[in-house]
């Protein structure tokens, strides 16, 4: 009885192939995203207008690319992808800036000598 339950489960899931993740459509994603992402670096001096997910912020330029990217992935990949992006950006800001706004080790006050004249 067991038997005929799995093979009856594993024929229904045979059936459905989870298209989004083969080759072909993962590097139609890849290239959605990538050239998404080239447009905002592209168009980084122009103000950010429009809202992508986890708060990415994307210039009004780069509307098509980004449709293209959400059209081409999976919602799971792009908010993954806009994570990775921000994530990416904000370190390097962090090594560009040279150490100017990074604060270092603090100094904490050493204690008085033993001797109190």
């Amino acid at each position: 009885m067991a038997a005929a339950a799995v093979e009856s489960y594993a024929s229904t899931k045979a059936e459905k192939i989870e298209t989004d993740v083969l080759l072909k459509a993962r590097e139609a994603c890849y290239k959605g995203r990538d050239a998404f992402y080239a447009c905002l670096d592209d168009e980084s001096n122009k103000k950010p207008t429009e809202i992508a997910s986890v708060g990415l912020l994307y210039p009004i330029e780069c509307k098509k690319s980004r449709q293209d990217f959400v059209n081409h992935c999976r919602a799971s990949w792009v908010k993954h992808f806009d994570r990775l992006y921000c994530k990416n950006k904000r370190v390097q800001r962090l090594l560009d800036d040279g150490g100017q706004t990074r604060r270092g080790p603090l100094s904490l006050p050493q204690p008085a000598s033993g001797s109190s004249t």
